[in-house]
């Protein structure tokens, strides 16, 4: 694998590359934090609501309002499926990553500051921007995740990779912060609640795209090895690889794993507006002064946990996460509506393991890539991470669907955590990192 040329002490350029790399996670985690997590999600189900037809339902397609923001989540990555493996394969052919980055980071965040105009009912408006400005992030996301064997080697990867989350939750806690004020002040400022959002909306995507020039100006391509069959589009290279792939079962089965939790935990964080409102009748002022938490609780934990996998291991680690997650779904199925300080002790927790989950297994699935293919199989990595779900957004929406009941939709997500919890308990790591021609780190 692509290894950065470290040592103890990093050079000045690898420093400078590394904080390059840790800023675009401060620019892109806002697009999680105020607009999939916080403010789209309850504010698109109003706008669906205000054109639903005299049934209650939207127009032909028959869907339930409180459903349509779930459904459109689960689109927007089924498009992903063909998009993000393919944008891997060409940025791990043509060596262009930082054209690429900077291409998909924008595109998104110009789709999500025209969000600013959907309103009067435009719900179909606001799901075509969203499902581009999703699809971007997650494009522009795998090419970003396949820095990380050439900034760190691989007894530093943990670290590095915990930095990197933990400086997006500043980065998401910061604006989210304004946004906060802005919401609860925007009757003073002579706004409506919908005229705040939209703006909070705007001003995530003006965030995410100027940070973005920062990334691109500090990140560096590398050259690209001269291997036999790195000819052709980047279809034909796709191809090759889902070939390859095979030789990778471990590799394959610790993808499976983390499509399975990880469906989980992103449909936590991105639904979670919605059951906060429709279930729990918390408003947005709450919901958002609990998001914000989860952002400065995050913080702290994505560093600790760090510090805990290299104690202890970072697959041990993340199945202790697992269990946490699932304990706060039963705890969130019976929290009674209005609980505020229940709301806010589970969204502690959840702060707590949060950034731990995701950063560990971004670091975990980079020893299992064979050299020179980190964008390509990364691409098939975020088909499922960071609000890229599909599968739990869709069990959530079809339960609540055929049930009327946001609890049960909740708790439906259990068998997500689990899945994946056995099946990462059951891989063995080690001999996966090894059959990945990689050299595996003292703590695993």
């Amino acid at each position: 694998m692509s290894t950065a040329d470290t040592t103890a002490t990093p050079d000045r350029a690898l420093r400078r590359e590394r904080t390059g790399w840790y800023s675009y996670d401060w620019a892109m985690s806002v697009f999680n934090t105020s607009v999939t997590t916080v403010f789209l999600g309850p504010y698109l189900t109003s706008v669906a609501r205000d054109a639903a037809g005299p049934d209650g339902k939207l127009g032909f397609l028959g869907i339930d309002p409180g459903s349509w923001f779930s459904f459109v989540l689960s689109f927007s990555v089924l498009a992903q499926v063909l998009v993000l493996p393919i944008t891997g394969a060409v940025a791990d052919r043509t060596g262009r990553r930082r054209e690429l980055l900077a291409g998909f980071a924008f595109l998104g965040a110009a789709a999500c500051t025209g969000l600013f105009f959907v309103a009067d009912g435009r719900y179909l408006l606001g799901a075509l921007l969203f499902v581009v400005a999703n699809i971007s992030f997650g494009a522009a996301t795998v090419v970003y995740y396949s820095w990380l064997p050439d900034l760190a080697a691989p007894d530093e990867r943990d670290k590095v990779s915990s930095r990197g989350w933990a400086v997006g939750y500043v980065g998401g806690a910061l604006l989210l912060a304004v946004h906060l004020g802005l919401f609860l002040s925007a009757e003073s400022l002579g706004l409506t609640s919908g005229e705040a959002v939209r703006i909070c909306l705007a001003t995530a995507g003006l965030w995410w795209g100027a940070f973005t020039v920062f990334t691109v100006s500090r990140l560096r391509n590398r050259p690209v090895a001269a291997t036999e069959g790195r000819t052709g589009s980047g279809f034909r290279q796709l191809a090759r690889t889902l070939k390859e792939m095979r030789a990778f079962p471990l590799t394959l089965w610790f993808l499976g794993a983390y499509l399975l939790f990880n469906d989980g935990v992103q449909t936590v964080i991105s639904l979670s507006a919605v059951y906060a409102t429709e279930e729990l009748d918390l408003d947005q002022s709450v919901l958002t002064g609990a998001i914000l938490m989860v952002q400065v609780v995050a913080i702290a934990g994505a560093l600790g946990l760090g510090r805990v996998a290299a104690r202890y291991g970072a697959t041990r680690t993340v199945l202790g996460c697992l269990v946490a997650w699932t304990a706060v779904l039963v705890a969130a199925f019976f929290l009674q509506a209005g609980a505020v300080a229940q709301f806010y002790a589970l969204a502690a927790v959840i702060g707590l393991v949060q950034g731990g989950t995701q950063a560990l297994s971004r670091s975990l699935f980079s020893h299992l890539i064979p050299a020179g293919k980190e964008a390509e199989y990364y691409g098939f990595y975020e088909i499922s991470d960071r609000g890229t779900s599909w599968l739990g957004p869709l069990a959530f929406g079809l339960t609540y669907q055929l049930t009327g009941s946001y609890r049960l939709a909740i708790i439906s997500l259990v068998v997500f955590f689990v899945a994946g919890f056995v099946l990462l308990a059951r891989l063995p790591m080690r001999r996966a990192v090894v059959e990945a021609g990689n050299v595996p780190p003292e703590k695993l």
